[in-house]
């Protein structure tokens, strides 16, 4: 092989792999925005509550104080 022959195989590959790279990244953009699509008209989920968004899964200090204290109790029974 002569160096014409190389070079044009080099450009050969190169124009293949840039071809590839760019039909993979178009593809990749068309995915992601019909992903997009779909998440923003199924699943949007809204809170109960737009005042307190969080309002449905506070527990008191108190309830919670007496989760941790009966679990830690359960726990040292099996030991």
């Amino acid at each position: 092989m002569n160096s014409g022959e190389l070079i044009s195989e080099g450009i050969n590959l190169m124009l293949l792999g840039m071809g590839t790279v760019f039909v993979f990244l178009t593809i990749l953009v068309f995915v992601t925005s019909i992903m997009s699509t779909l998440v923003q008209k199924y699943g949007a989920v809204q809170p109960a509550d737009p005042n307190n968004p969080g309002a449905t899964e506070q527990l008191d200090e108190a309830a919670l104080f007496a989760v941790i204290t009966a679990a830690i109790h359960a726990h040292r029974l099996k030991q």
